[in-house]
Formats: C-alpha cells, sequence, structure tokens
C-alpha cells in the first residue's frame, strides 16, 4: 500500500484543502500497530532521526490501523517545535481519520520526553477524545531509540 503525504492549502474562498504530494511510500498492507514499525517508516520517509531542527509529523489512520495520509504538522528549532491540536485535528477530520500518530524527534539523540512533551500529548488526547479521533500513540525518536507514550502507558 501507498503511503501519501499531504499538505494544506487554503483555496479561494480560503477554505483549508488538502494538497497530495508527490511522496508517496510503500509500506505493505498491514495495519499500523507498533511504535516500532511507525518509527521505521518516519525514519524512511522524512529521515526524522538524522534532521537537525524538531520536526512533528502526523500520521493519521482508518479503524483498522491503515494509513490515510502523512502530514508535517511543524518545523520548529533544534530543542522546540509548536504542536497545536487545531492544525492536527484540521489534517485529521479532512483524511475521515478515527486515529492518529503523532511523531517528532529529537535532535539531541535523546528520546526522553520533556515536561512539554508530556502535556502536549495529554493535550492532544484530550482534544481527540471529544471529537473521537483516538491519539494512537505519541512518539518521540532519537538518535538510537524511540519513546511510546502507548508502550510508557501515559496514554489510553
Amino acid at each position: 500500500m501507498d503511503a501519501i503525504t499531504y499538505r494544506l492549502e487554503l483555496d479561494a474562498e480560503r477554505h483549508p484543502v488538502l494538497i497530495k504530494e508527490n511522496k508517496e511510500v510503500i509500506y505493505g498492507a498491514e495495519p499500523l500497530t507498533e511504535p516500532k514499525k511507525i518509527v521505521e517508516l518516519c525514519n524512511n520517509m522524512m529521515h526524522l532521526k538524522f534532521l537537525a531542527e524538531e520536526t512533528v509529523i502526523m500520521i493519521a489512520v482508518d479503524t483498522r490501523g491503515h494509513i490515510l495520509g502523512i502530514f508535517k504538522v511543524s518545523h520548529g528549532t533544534v530543542d522546540t517545535a509548536m504542536c497545536n491540536p487545531r492544525e492536527i485535528f484540521i489534517r485529521a477530520l479532512l483524511v475521515g481519520a478515527s486515529g492518529i500518530f503523532i511523531v517528532h524527534n529529537h535532535p539531541s539523540g535523546d528520546s526522553r520526553p520533556s515536561s512539554c512533551d508530556l502535556e502536549c500529548a495529554t493535550r492532544i488526547e484530550k482534544t481527540g477524545k471529544m471529537i473521537r479521533i483516538r491519539l494512537t500513540d505519541f512518539i518521540i525518536i532519537g538518535k538510537t531509540s524511540f519513546y511510546s507514550a502507548k508502550e510508557a502507558k501515559r496514554i489510553d
């Protein structure tokens, strides 16, 4: 199966519309359920563990974990990136997602979450519950390891 990347643009009436990018990656027919597979996809597709600035990626999935779209949500600095639920869920709603994965890198190489990371995950999870789009996992990629909020039991 192809994983399609999208960007969000405004149309003539200034409404958000999805624009399919040329970047497509074949990831197989298996649903995404394991953090390790998501990390591999993000590293292969976006080279996340090698980036010099924090970058936030959102992967929208259907009820079975099949990818509906991949979005670059934010590009930040060496130690921070904005992660606003509004921008995340606009994209998730436009592709009809029932779940999302939020993945970002730590250029320092340390995959341990900061207090800001944990607050962000909680805020996204709460917002998603209100509109019935589940935060499936919140993953941080370091140089040689990764953190999964789901595996750490920080999210439902």
